[in-house]
């Protein structure tokens, strides 16, 4: 043995365990911001809603995680699950369509993308439905386009408003025509929507695109978008090419579309519920009111009114037609159309 070798230990360790010994950061912990180039530690940034807190910028967030902040807890169940996504083309460019559906299911755990979940926003009965841009785009085709178009059929069943989140590339080109179909599908299951006089509230994130922002995205009664997100049918590297135009700054973003009119209002994703609540207790208010004047007749207070009225007609008999007419006057003649009902 050397003297080499009889030092060694002290300062230098054989073992390739303790040579490689080093303090562990968990991976995933820090994401960096696409805007700014932050780096945010995750647990706080999951707590600001996944926006930056240095420039405001909106990150994407998945479909479920959005509609976990946007509805109330509990009482939530989700829609359509049986709708399944077809390969009717049998269509395979360098890859089949199939396996690309299979992989994207493995990858984010949705069927397709599109989730649709009925509950409760501040206690109000509620659809929602958020696209899933991490399932190959959030493109549409045909489970999105049936998934979209049951989840307008059962908000009109029940009689609630239906808020769908976009975030979406267009329509999906592996189905070809049945996906443009779809446009055409979700449009007029919204006019049914509106002729039901129920209210729908598009919320544009970033990005939504083609075939989309030409039906569903832009149908709503409002239209919202998140701040700085970008929408269109057209990106804009295929408009400048095609009209050999340099674009103006900050073209298809929420700003600018709202400066124009495309939009009707730019909100934080912190302020989303609060905005949204606000909005449908504006637009359900002629639904509400019918509802709540049912309530008021069946309530407590009716009961004792009943039988104050009913001695009053038992002492003196012919008084009950005024007693009517002096009530339908102060009810703005409510009480006809409801003895019209009951006929």
């Amino acid at each position: 043995m050397s003297w080499l070798d009889k030092i060694k230990p002290s300062f230098v360790s054989s073992e390739p365990e303790q040579l490689d010994q080093r303090a562990s950061v968990p991976e995933g912990l820090w994401k960096k911001c696409v805007r700014c180039d932050a780096v945010l530690y995750r647990p706080e940034l999951e707590k600001n809603l996944d926006v930056c807190p240095k420039c405001q910028h909106h990150m994407r967030i998945d479909a479920r995680r959005r509609l976990d902040i946007f509805l109330d807890e509990g009482g939530r169940e989700e829609l359509a699950t049986d709708v399944q996504p077809l390969d009717r083309l049998k269509f395979k460019d360098t890859k089949r369509y199939r396996d690309r559906l299979t992989q994207a299911q493995k990858q984010t755990g949705e069927s397709d993308a599109l989730v649709v979940m009925a509950g409760c926003l501040q206690g109000r009965p509620i659809i929602a439905a958020a696209f899933a841009f991490n399932f190959h785009g959030g493109s549409m085709g045909y489970a999105v386009g049936e998934k979209f178009t049951r989840a307008a059929n059962a908000a009109r069943d029940v009689g609630c408003p239906l808020v769908c989140f976009s975030a979406t590339g267009g329509a999906r080109m592996q189905e070809a025509l049945i996906s443009l179909m779809q446009m055409a599908k979700t449009s007029a299951v919204l006019e049914k929507m509106k002729r039901a006089g129920l209210p729908y509230i598009s919320v544009m994130t970033d990005p939504v695109y083609g075939g989309v922002s030409a039906s569903l995205a832009m149908l709503g009664d409002i239209n919202i978008a998140e701040p700085n997100a970008r929408a269109g049918f057209a990106g804009p590297n295929i408009i400048e090419q095609t009209i050999r135009q340099k674009l103006p700054p900050g073209f298809q973003r929420s700003e600018f579309l709202l400066e124009r009119g495309a939009i009707d209002m730019i909100v934080a994703r912190a302020n989303m519920r609060d905005t949204i609540a606000r909005l449908l207790n504006n637009l359900m208010a002629a639904n509400d009111a019918p509802r709540v004047e049912a309530l008021e007749q069946s309530g407590e207070g009716q009961g004792a009114d009943a039988g104050a009225n009913a001695s009053a007609e038992a002492q003196t008999p012919g008084t009950n037609d005024a007693t009517m007419a002096s009530t339908e006057e102060a009810d703005g003649g409510a009480l006809p159309a409801v003895a019209d009902e009951n006929k």
